[in-house]
């Protein structure tokens, strides 16, 4: 892969590679800290998405704070009411806050269309809140070991790339939640939180700007957009 094709797949967000803290993409639209147009203009060419930008709780962090799929939104519980609104108005979707002791939303649930994996400690009324938001099943598990689902692994309704710890059970578990194949790789030179570095759905996706092109190819593969 040349570097031209490199740099087109490649992001940074804050001035840091881990674009997934900050961003957090569905098949319509991806939620995003306030950007420069170029890097607004970058995401609605390579995800085929409406660019939403906002802050949550007046944070830029909206990765970590946002978990969402095609029919719903959950939120940190510190989202104020106007961020809600407007989230609300920009997608036609469902919005709820998590009202959790974690508040990471995006951090502790992986999601997509057909499932979400959270966090083993999530609680049972949290759970029903993401089940009737975001319209899917919801199952408590883990990722590489860790807890924090959400930035352990990225997943599309095509496919998903885990944590290079994660077990074959892990993986087992986030295809049958997920309804997808799974496979294990790195982000970022060689990071295992691949969902901080990565967003994406299935018509594209960008990497955080330290990522190789041998990484490039891997989540290509794990992704389904190459065979």
């Amino acid at each position: 892969m040349d570097e031209r094709a490199l740099e087109a797949r490649r992001l940074s967000l804050e001035g840091s590679s881990n674009i997934g803290v900050f961003a957090r993409c569905t098949e319509e639209y991806v939620l995003v800290c306030p950007s420069p147009r170029a890097v607004v203009h970058k995401l609605e060419q390579r995800l085929g998405v409406k660019v939403v930008e906002i802050t949550l709780g007046s944070s830029v962090v909206v990765g970590s704070l946002a978990c969402a799929n095609s029919s719903g939104i959950v939120l940190t519980r510190f989202a104020s009411d106007e961020e809600v609104a407007m989230l609300e108005r920009a997608t036609g979707c469902a919005v709820q806050r998590l009202h959790d002791r974690m508040t990471a939303c995006g951090n502790i649930v992986l999601a997509n269309d057909h499932g979400a994996l959270v966090h083993p400690e999530l609680s049972d009324t949290s759970i029903e809140l993401i089940e009737e938001t975001l319209g899917v099943r919801v199952v408590r598990g883990t990722v590489g070991g860790l807890f924090t689902v959400g930035m352990a692994a990225v997943a599309t309704n095509e496919g998903a790339l885990v944590h290079p710890r994660a077990t074959s059970s892990e993986v087992s578990l986030v295809e049958d939640v997920l309804k997808v194949p799974a496979d294990v790789g790195t982000v970022n030179f060689g990071s295992s939180l691949v969902g901080a570095g990565i967003i994406a759905n299935t018509k594209g996706y960008l990497a955080g700007s330290d990522t190789t092109g041998f990484e490039l190819g891997r989540i290509e593969r794990a992704l389904k957009f190459v065979e």
